[in-house]
């Protein structure tokens, strides 16, 4: 395990990313006190992956989908017909 500098750090940041991204774990520090760790991540985040149709057959699709709840709203403003 390397420290560097804070300066160091700032100067050679993308190289100690590249550094960090194959294993290494960097510690940074400021007038010669450990004060950061650069380390790999485990991996990458997970993408969330959205299935299309997981819920077929468990509802209805209303005819009024572009309108619902279109009574009540109606009697909301208008009162009962």
């Amino acid at each position: 395990m390397e420290t560097v500098n804070v300066h160091e750090a700032k100067t050679h940041l993308s190289r100690l990313l590249d550094r960090a991204a194959k294993g290494e774990t960097i510690t940074i520090a400021k007038a010669g006190k450990p004060i950061a760790k650069l380390v790999p991540l485990d991996e990458a985040p997970k993408k969330v992956v959205q299935r299309i149709g997981f819920m077929a057959g468990e509802g209805v699709v209303p005819d009024d989908i572009k309108t619902p709840f279109k009574d009540e709203i109606e009697e909301m403003f208008y009162g009962k017909p």
